[in-house]
């Protein structure tokens, strides 16, 4: 008995040295991402969670940051959720009116001006997570039931503490512009939304801008953005054929390509999605790591910064590249 005691005493011993010394990379991992962070200018927030351990860690992981496009993401997984519950199917045929269009990123605003066309629901998701189209995704927010319908959703999936969707794109790109309440649904047109942005004084738009970073709407906390993809993952949220689906989409992802992507070995799976406005850029996703190390959820957040679109990439790009190196290689 004395013998065993001791052995497992021993036991004990090495278990928590490990541990102390995973601890101490973890912190270690830590200090890296926070001095890559300065890379970016502005304030960055990371988000990390290894789906398979649990390990965890982040950098201003509970301040808030605009989403900007990867906001698609929880409005995605909204819509499968209809699919999954019969509600809606993906063959489905949506119509798309001029009123409809939402400007900046994708492609339907420069293609479909005029009544008379119809997408399918996956058309609509797939053109919001590969491309970013914001038309395609204020159809989709509103065939999830709006805002407040997702918001709902965000309450039951645990993660509205974190996240939130208060806006559809139009609206979201008019309040950063400085537009405000000068847009209104009973006189949108593309056309006069550029005209109003034409008559844009510069000063009013630095001014939206900044109240545009400091607004809590449509923002999310690195750790929430990481938890709800960690949760995608597992297949807690969807059915398995939706899960896959989802994530088959996000590993097609054509934006970003120098982001999380950036620096990581070629060929590395990727399932993530971008976001971009003003001083705003970020990239959330789902790292597979090789030789059998599992998954990380990442989600990299940079606000407020006046560096270039290649300075704060290359930021994104060096942190992915420290986490995925980390958990490579220091295993519990």
């Amino acid at each position: 008995m004395p013998r065993l005691a001791s052995i497992l005493g021993l036991v004990l011993c090495l278990v928590s040295l490990a541990r102390a010394q995973g601890e101490r990379s973890l912190a270690y991992l830590e200090r890296e991402i926070a001095r890559l962070a300065s890379l970016a200018g502005g304030r960055v927030g990371v988000g990390v969670v290894h789906i398979e351990t649990g390990r965890r860690l982040a950098l201003n992981g509970q301040e808030r940051f605009p989403m900007a496009s990867t906001y698609k993401v929880p409005i995605a997984i909204a819509l499968l959720e209809r699919v999954d519950r019969g509600e809606l199917r993906l063959e489905d045929m949506v119509p798309v009116d001029t009123v409809d269009v939402s400007p900046g990123s994708g492609t339907l605003a420069d293609l479909f001006q005029h009544p008379g066309v119809a997408l399918s629901v996956r058309n609509l998701l797939e053109l919001m997570m590969l491309i970013s189209d914001n038309t395609a995704t204020d159809i989709c927010l509103r065939l999830v039931g709006g805002p407040e319908a997702l918001r709902e959703r965000l309450r039951q999936w645990g993660v509205a503490e974190g996240i939130r969707v208060d806006r559809p794109t139009k609206q979201l790109i008019a309040d950063w512009l400085g537009l405000g309440d000068r847009i209104r649904a009973r006189d949108w047109s593309l056309t006069y939304f550029r005209t109003l942005q034409e008559r844009l004084d510069p000063e009013e738009r630095r001014l939206a801008a900044a109240r545009f970073d400091a607004d809590e709407r449509d923002t999310a906390t690195p750790m929430a953005m990481a938890e709800l993809l960690g949760r995608l993952f597992r297949g807690e949220l969807l059915s398995p054929r939706s899960t896959a689906l989802l994530l088959d989409i996000l590993h097609r992802c054509r934006t970003g390509e120098n982001r999380l992507k950036g620096l990581l070995p070629a060929g590395t799976p990727v399932a993530h999605k971008t976001g971009t406005i003003g001083g705003t850029l970020n990239d959330v996703g789902i790292l597979t790591l090789p030789d059998g190390a599992g998954h990380v959820a990442i989600a990299v957040f940079i606000k407020s910064s006046d560096r270039d679109t290649a300075s704060r990439e290359r930021a994104i790009a060096e942190i992915a590249r420290a986490v995925y190196d980390y958990f490579l290689f220091v295993r519990p």
